[in-house]
Formats: C-alpha cells, structure tokens, sequence
C-alpha cells in the first residue's frame, strides 16, 4: 500500500513532465544543496551552458524569494539562530522548454502590491524588462525588503515567455503564491 501510494506521486509528476520537485522547509544551505544537484543534472542531460546559467539563475531566485518572503517560517536557536521559511520549488519540461515553478504561503497585505509588480513585468517586452532592471539597480531598496528587490526583474530578464502567476486565498491571512517561468 506505501510504494503505490508513493509510485502514483512519481507518476503524476512524471506525466507533468516534472524533473525536479522539492516541498519543505529551506535554508540557504538547502539552495546551494539543491542547485548543485540541478546543475550537475543539467549538465549530465548534456544541456547548452546557456540554458543551464539561465535555469540556474532562475532557480536561486525563486528559493530565495521563498527564504526571504514565505509566510510560513519556523525559528530556533541551538548554537546559532536558525530561521527556516516553507515552499516548494518543481522544474520540468514542457513543450520543449524548461519550466520553474515556485510557491510559497504570503501574507494576503502583500499580494496587492506582489500582484501590481507581477503585472507590470508581463507588460513589458525583453527591452523594457532590461531598461527596468538597470533603473532598478540604481534605486535605493524599499524600506523592509530583505533583498535588493530586482528578483522578480531577473526572473522576467532570463524568461523566454512572460512569467505566469497565481494566488490562492488559504484565509483572512495568508494565500499560496506561484510562480512559473520558462526558459
């Protein structure tokens, strides 16, 4: 009864064309783990180092988006402190590109403006995109942002579609936020 309920996840994930999945707590530690073994992976398929870099890029961003900004936390300290943040991160393929999807719990106060940025990168062709992103280099990061806030602009610069989004109302407090980018 286990390897079948376990073998029917493996086939649907198969059936998504779904290469990669991760679900659980993340720390940075946990990224660079990762993204070696989707590099080394990528690498063994024999897959062009450009799309490789631009996969990989992609990749840190979104699981760095979801360390800094997942809803969903837990926090201790033993030796040192330790803030772990939930999501998941799947990478397949798809009509012969390469997909990232991310997800994570936000707070609902959050997803307007989320939404409003998302919007705005969708608008912009890959000229405007780049055009943005080095404005946006030399702009001083919004009060309370853990990063310098071009995430989202790199994610859209390294796409080769636009981005695709999604929200999900769970409560009155938080949603499930996802992001899909092809490559």
């Amino acid at each position: 009864m286990l390897a079948q309920q376990y073998v029917g996840i493996k086939r649907d994930l198969d059936e998504k064309g779904i290469i990669f999945s991760f679900s659980g707590y993340l720390s940075e530690g946990i990224l660079y783990s990762l993204g070696e073994a989707l590099r080394e992976k990528m690498t063994l398929e024999d897959t062009d180092g450009p799309t490789v870099r631009r996969v990989f890029a992609v990749f840190v961003e979104q699981m760095q988006n979801i360390i800094r900004y997942s809803a969903e936390k837990v926090t201790g300290a033993r030796e040192k402190p330790v803030e772990l943040s939930a999501g998941m991160v799947t990478i397949g393929m798809e009509g012969g590109k390469v997909f990232i999807v991310c997800g994570n719990t936000v707070y609902n106060a959050d997803v307007p403006r989320l939404r409003e940025r998302l919007e705005y990168l969708k608008g912009l062709d890959k000229d405007a995109i780049k055009t943005y992103y080095r404005e946006q280099l030399r702009e001083t990061p919004e009060e309370g942002a853990r990063g310098a806030n071009i995430g989202l602009i790199e994610i859209a610069r390294r796409a080769s579609e636009p981005i695709e989004y999604d929200f999900l109302e769970m409560d009155e407090g938080k949603s499930f936020f996802c992001l899909k980018a092809r490559i």
